[in-house]
């Protein structure tokens, strides 16, 4: 019996190249110590006439303080992210992962400057609520929208005041706000094409 093996597909190339690039800064991170994630892989006040704080509001995304932090927000990545990038292109990814990052990071040098953001988590969340838009109709609000963002943020906005108002809830609500919009606003011009 001859067992014919199948090719290797790089079926989502933003999404694999992204969990890759996460994927190898937490190896920097270990052999290296916490430098790499402290100068480039996470977000905090620094000063604006510091080049890297400018690419630090984009690159946290790639840093993760430990490993469950890492396969926790790459599970989610690996499983939404495929779906997403074939709905909506590499374009569309790179967008959703840019705004998030970028609007996290912000969010987070200006309101909590002694603090360091690190992780994909407003990713995770922007793309959960990007997903809950797969089947949108005109003139409609999708159910599974409504019941994911009243899941997911209302538990962020209770942690966040429960568990002491940890900066990450922040950036998890505003990730979500950012995939909903984004899947609202493409689906929408999706219909409008078709």
């Amino acid at each position: 019996m001859t067992i014919k093996l199948k090719k290797l597909s790089y079926n989502a190339p933003v999404t694999l190249t992204f969990v890759l690039i996460c994927f190898a800064a937490y190896l920097t991170d270990l052999i290296f110590g916490h430098g790499a994630r402290d100068k480039l892989f996470s977000v905090y006040g620094s000063p604006l006439s510091d080049p890297l704080t400018y690419i630090r509001l984009f690159t946290h995304v790639f840093g993760h303080a430990d490993a469950d932090h890492l396969l926790g927000n790459m599970l989610y990545i690996l499983l939404l992210g495929p779906m997403l990038e074939e709905k909506h292109g590499k374009g569309a990814m790179i967008l959703l992962m840019a705004a998030a990052a970028f609007i996290t990071g912000v969010f987070s040098a200006l309101l909590f400057p002694n603090t360091r953001l690190l992780g994909a988590s407003g990713i995770v969340f922007a793309m959960i609520l990007m997903s809950s838009f797969t089947e949108f109709r005109k003139d409609t609000i999708p159910v599974t929208f409504i019941l994911v963002a009243v899941l997911y943020i209302g538990r962020e906005v209770i942690s966040m005041f429960t568990a002491g108002g940890n900066i990450a809830y922040g950036a998890h609500i505003l990730g979500g706000a950012v995939g909903g919009t984004l899947g609202y606003l493409l689906n929408v011009n999706e219909r409008k094409t078709v």
